[in-house]
């Protein structure tokens, strides 16, 4: 008998075997524990997104005050001319 007749054999034992009874309430419990997980899941979403618009909104606001695009006044760097 090789492998794949065993397993083949297994299975067929555990089909014609009597199935174990299933407790009450399971199927309650499953759905609370998964509306439970998707509410997790979207309010970590959520956080997630509002963190992001958070350091959005503050780097335009750093931006818009810095202006880091201009170009620095003469006076911040004395001037290199020993070329």
């Amino acid at each position: 008998m090789n492998s794949y007749e065993r397993d083949h054999e297994a299975v067929r034992r555990l089909l014609a075997s009597c199935r174990p009874a299933v407790p009450p309430g399971v199927a309650a419990r499953a759905a609370g524990r998964g509306r439970r997980l998707l509410h997790a899941r979207r309010a970590v979403c959520a956080l997630g997104w509002a963190l992001l618009v958070a350091a959005a909104v503050a780097f335009c606001v750093w931006a818009a005050l810095t202006e880091p695009w201009t170009a620095r006044p003469p006076g911040t760097a004395p001037p290199w001319d020993d070329w």
